[in-house]
């Protein structure tokens, strides 16, 4: 019987072997997703930074009158502030590494976005990615590829040039695309886009030289939202482990400059830097020492590591009641965990950086909306000790609390800081620049949270005017992203399908345009794609609730217009037969001259434009 083959894969090799899961499963919606997310990676960074966005992108063939699928460039620039040069290796050519890993809402969510978007390149067309980014004045462009197997990036080349004017970053990706299939879901992306995003310039090049831009109508930009803290009930076993190592990640790991800063402190430059040498140097000097310089020492002398080997090491865990240690060598990142030798002052003073802050503290320093008052509420409900030191938690301890806050009803509502909702008045005169609406109403739901993370449901609907009679469109949007895909899997068609529309006036086949906008620290999308919302009930219930509000000022427009209608159409008949009934009157009374019906008739057209004008007043 042959022995099964142990080995290991690096997330970028993983990512090339299931593309499918980003939404890079096919060339169509791989040229679509390469734009969509370096589109939203270039809004992000002029959002965050307030800049008014300028967004051109474009899509050139590598070679003319070649059938689809085949290769295109993709190019996007944008106006924002670029990235330092020496992060652009490691932001583009490493998955999973990025600066969207807070609670705060972003239109990314995983790190993914523009990496998939090269390994993707990268493995049809085997072309490198091409970047350019400003700073003082000088452009940098880097020429790099993916090292799939160790996910990290391979310069090919770097070159530093003068900018001449241009301020912002550029990115070009050659990839397999089959743009006669992709065409309609990237133009509607562009348009939609510039709705929900009012304030920004975007225009596009296809690959015939065809331009489709859209001018800002706007230049408010929604605040920019605010990283927090989390929220209790959004917290698992694992975040609240993490959490507690915060109180003594100074200790986690060193590099360079502290070994050498360590060295300089004991005075040990030239000297055997073994555990028993820092032992009796730092002894000596403990006093005098910086608390980080004691921590180094500490980690050095109960380790028993050379003073050299300190920055090839990282502590993961110290278990207080079990005096056990548990660390991580960094060159073959094998996992170690050993018994606390009770060297003093080492193991009193590692002891008093794990045990941390009380139960209490811990509480109120590191979740948001939680004071001294409901932390205590809380600790009673957990049936743990306010005043024990976070530190000294058993493991049972530690999932015990994690559980309480589960359930503990208590806390108050999530902290909605962190989110940028667009805004009722932005997003009507979105909708407007888009669809030129007869009738249009925005509303904005108060904010509300599923599973501790706080999100905002927007909703607009619009009618008539340009819109064309066919069916009820819906428009979905998430933290700003257009979602073009698996409509019918959607929490919000779900909503539209159950709404009874005949009881708002509206039938099946009416010119109605419904869009829904949700912005959370963590969008509840079904796959890593981003394409549709799970059903989850508080998002539901935001939904619902806001389509009501909508659709009864529609059905108030619709009545006020139908009211209007009836009055013209009165008026019209006046016109058409007062004057027959002034002749046959005449010729009854046999009389030289008809009677004046001209007053009547004016008051008939005062009636049609005093009906034209309140319907304008409603529409507004």
């Amino acid at each position: 019987m042959s022995q099964a083959t142990f080995s290991e894969i690096s997330p970028s090799e993983f990512f090339y072997r299931n593309r499918d899961l980003a939404g890079f499963s096919n060339p169509s919606r791989a040229l679509y997703m390469t734009v969509r997310e370096l589109v939203e990676n270039s809004l992000d960074a002029c959002d965050h930074n307030k800049i008014l966005p300028h967004v051109t992108i474009s899509i050139k063939p590598v070679e003319k009158d070649v059938p689809d699928p085949q290769q295109y460039v993709v190019t996007v620039t944008d106006n924002g502030p670029g990235i330092t040069p020496d992060y652009v290796p490691m932001a583009f050519g490493k998955v999973l590494y990025g600066t969207k890993f807070t609670l705060r809402q972003a239109r990314g969510m995983f790190g993914l976005g523009a990496t998939m978007a090269i390994l993707y390149g990268q493995i049809t067309t085997n072309k490198p990615v091409t970047i350019k980014t400003t700073q003082n004045s000088k452009m940098y462009e880097y020429t790099l590829q993916l090292d799939i197997q160790r996910n990290r990036p391979m310069i090919l080349n770097k070159e530093k040039l003068e900018a001449n004017g241009f301020k912002g970053l550029s990115i070009s990706i050659t990839l397999e695309g089959d743009y006669g299939k992709s065409q309609n879901k990237i133009r509607d992306y562009v348009e939609q886009t510039a709705l929900i995003t009012p304030y920004a310039n975007i225009s596009l090049k296809d690959p015939a030289g065809n331009k489709l831009k859209f001018k800002r109508i706007t230049k408010i930009i929604p605040p920019a939202p605010l990283e927090i803290e989390p929220h209790p009930t959004g917290v698992d076993v694992e975040t609240l482990r993490r959490l507690i190592s915060r109180e003594y990640s100074s200790s986690q790991s060193f590099g360079q400059e502290m070994k050498e800063r360590v060295k300089k402190e004991l005075r040990a430059e030239r000297i055997n830097q073994s555990a028993d040498t820092v032992a009796d140097l730092a002894k000596k000097r403990w006093e005098k020492l910086p608390r980080i310089v004691r921590t180094a020492a500490s980690i050095v002398v109960l380790l028993d590591i050379n003073l050299d080997d300190l920055e090839k090491v990282r502590v993961d865990n110290v278990d207080v009641p079990n005096s056990k240690i548990s660390y991580i060598t960094l060159l073959d990142e094998n996992y170690h965990t050993v018994k606390l030798k009770k060297i003093n002052p080492f193991f009193k003073h590692l002891v008093s950086v794990v045990e941390g802050d009380t139960v209490l503290d811990f509480m109120t320093r590191n979740f948001q909306r939680v004071g001294p008052g409901i932390a205590k509420k809380f600790l009673d409900f957990a049936k743990i000790d306010s005043k024990k030191k976070i530190g000294t938690l058993t493991n049972e301890e530690i999932v015990s609390l994690a559980d309480a806050m589960q359930r503990y009803p208590g806390f108050l509502a999530p902290d909605a800081s962190c989110l940028s909702p667009l805004g009722e008045k932005l997003l009507e005169a979105g909708i407007k620049k888009i669809f030129n609406p007869e009738f249009v109403a925005a509303v904005q739901r108060p904010p509300s949270a599923y599973s501790g993370f706080p999100f905002i449901v927007e909703m607009g609907m619009a009618y008539g005017g340009d819109i064309k009679a066919n069916s009820i469109s819906l428009y979905r949007f998430a933290n700003r992203i257009p979602l073009l895909y698996d409509e019918g899997s959607d929490v919000a068609m779900k909503v539209i399908e159950e709404v009874d529309w005949p009881r708002y006036r509206v039938g099946q086949d009416s010119p109605l345009i419904i869009v829904t906008h949700i912005c959370s620290t963590r969008v509840p999308y079904k796959t890593v794609g981003k394409e549709y919302i799970a059903d989850r009930p508080e998002i539901d219930y935001e939904l619902r609730n806001g389509m009501r509000f909508l659709a009864r000022k529609l059905a108030a427009f619709l009545s006020k217009k139908g009211h209007m209608e009836m009055q013209k159409k009165r008026a019209g008949i006046y016109s058409k037969y007062i004057p027959m009934l002034a002749q046959f009157s005449t010729e009854l009374a046999n009389a030289k001259k008809q009677p004046s019906y001209k007053a009547l008739l004016k008051l008939g057209e005062e009636v049609e434009e005093e009906g034209n004008s309140e319907g304008q007043e409603s529409e507004g």
